[in-house]
C-alpha cells in the first residue's frame, strides 16, 4: 500500500508540476488523475494474496468495490486503466476520454497518455501478448500500440499511429503503419519536476541531441520487422 500511495503521490505531483496548479485542485478536477488513483487501489489490491479466512472475506469484498469504482471512472472520465497492467509513477494523461491501457500492458515511469491511445493485446500463437513501453514516453492522440513489442526510453508516438513492431529508445514514429523519421526523442514533450536532475533522461537528452540512430551508438537497431501482429 505504501508504494502505491507513493506513486499516486508522484501522479499528483507529475499533474501539478503540468498544469501549474495546486494538488488539491489536481486531486479534485483532474479526470486522468482521478483515474490514476482507481487504478493504484485495484493494482495494490490484486497483489494482495490474504492467507485468513476473514481476510480472504474482505479482500473479496473490496474487490467488488474496485469493479464498481473501477466501471464508474470509465464512464464518467472515459479512461480504462486495467488494475492488472503495470505503470510507472509519474503517469500523466492530459485529456478525457477513450483510453484503453489492457491487463498485460506496462508503462514505464513519468510516461504521458493522449486521447484515445489503445494499448492493446495482439497477435497469435507465442507472439500474442502486450506492449511494454519504457520511461518518459509520449503518446499522442489516437494512437493504438498493439501486440507483445517493446517501445524504448524517451520515445515519441505520433497522433493516430499504429504501432506494430518494437520502437528502439529516443525513436520518433508517425503513419500507419508507424514509421521511424527521427531520434530527437520525447525532451521536448514530457517533463516533470527535477527532471534535471534525472541522470537517466540527462544522458539519453545528451544521446537525443545527435539525433542518431541507436544501432550507430552500439544500442538497438531500426524497428523490427512487422511480428505478425494481427488481431
Amino acid at each position: 500500500m505504501r508504494q502505491a500511495w507513493a506513486y499516486f503521490g508522484s501522479d499528483i505531483e507529475r499533474y501539478s508540476h503540468v498544469l501549474g496548479r495546486s494538488k488539491w485542485t489536481v486531486f479534485f478536477f483532474a479526470q486522468g488523475a482521478q483515474a490514476s488513483l482507481v487504478y493504484r487501489f485495484g493494482h495494490w489490491l490484486y497483489g494482495l494474496q490474504p492467507r485468513f479466512f476473514l481476510f480472504q472475506l474482505l479482500h473479496k469484498l473490496a474487490l467488488i468495490f474496485h469493479f464498481i469504482l473501477f466501471r464508474l471512472t470509465e464512464i464518467l472520465t472515459g479512461i480504462s486503466l486495467e488494475p492488472k497492467a503495470r505503470i510507472g509513477r509519474g503517469l500523466y494523461i492530459g485529456h478525457f476520454g477513450g483510453i484503453i491501457v489492457g491487463s498485460g500492458a506496462s508503462l514505464g515511469d513519468y510516461c504521458n497518455l493522449s486521447q484515445g491511445v489503445t494499448l492493446g493485446v495482439d497477435g497469435r500463437g507465442d507472439r500474442r501478448g502486450s506492449p511494454q513501453i519504457g520511461n518518459r514516453v509520449f503518446i499522442a492522440p489516437g494512437a493504438k500500440v498493439l501486440g507483445a513489442i517493446s517501445i524504448g526510453d524517451d520515445a515519441v508516438i505520433g497522433a493516430n499511429a499504429v504501432v506494430v513492431r518494437r520502437l528502439p529508445e529516443r525513436a520518433v514514429a508517425v503513419g500507419i503503419p508507424a514509421q521511424i523519421v527521427s531520434y530527437k526523442g520525447a525532451f521536448d514533450f514530457v517533463t516533470y519536476s527535477d527532471m534535471e536532475n534525472d541522470a537517466a533522461r540527462t544522458a539519453s537528452l545528451a544521446l537525443g541531441k545527435l539525433n542518431t540512430p541507436p544501432a550507430a551508438l552500439g544500442g538497438v537497431g531500426q524497428a523490427d520487422e512487422h511480428q505478425d501482429a494481427e488481431q
